[in-house]
């Protein structure tokens, strides 16, 4: 048998593997690890799916980023009651996962400063990105506002966790 088409076929799967644990991980921690709030606008849902989001654009990269983003979010919307959401979830949190793992991947320098980086364009992304959804499902340019809060401390939670530990973590799956 080739070695190379069997490593190949390895690296597929484990690609594959790893792809849809952080899909499932983020998906889980979207779900059950969340907190409502009474909040103006669609800021109101506080939860950790943006931890595992994060943690495989960082360790894996901006490909496996963007797939845990989109399809792990986009599949909560679906199953949740916010189908409404489930395409716009998609783009805009697999662009925060791609653009997340593409700085931590391309950007040198200090690890901490480059994740914090990372984050604060993620964070720009969700931001931007659901103001505007909410003004085209709203009709409304000042609701959106409300929205803002929750989504920074989504981010910020997920960054104060993520970043101490992706170092570690990059080292025990031999990524670092």
């Amino acid at each position: 048998m080739d070695s190379t088409f069997s490593s190949r076929k390895a690296t597929k799967t484990k690609t594959l593997v790893i792809n849809a644990l952080f899909i499932a991980f983020t998906l889980a921690a979207t779900m059950f690890i969340n907190l409502r709030l009474p909040i103006m606008g669609n800021g109101g849902l506080i939860h950790l799916g943006n931890v595992p989001l994060l943690i495989a654009a960082f360790v894996y990269g901006r490909k496996t980023g963007a797939i845990a983003g989109a399809f792990g979010m986009g599949l909560f919307d679906l199953i949740s009651g916010w189908t409404a959401w489930a395409p716009f979830t998609f783009v805009i949190v697999g662009a925060m996962g791609y653009v997340a793992g593409l700085i931590a991947e391309k950007v040198p320098g200090n690890r901490v400063f480059v994740y914090a980086l990372a984050v604060a364009a993620a964070l720009v992304i969700k931001i931007v990105g659901y103001y505007f959804v909410e003004v085209i499902l709203y009709g409304n340019w000042i609701q959106p506002f409300g929205s803002i809060p929750g989504n920074v401390l989504q981010v910020v939670v997920a960054a104060v966790i993520v970043i101490p530990l992706v170092g570690r973590l990059k080292k025990i799956v031999g990524q670092g």
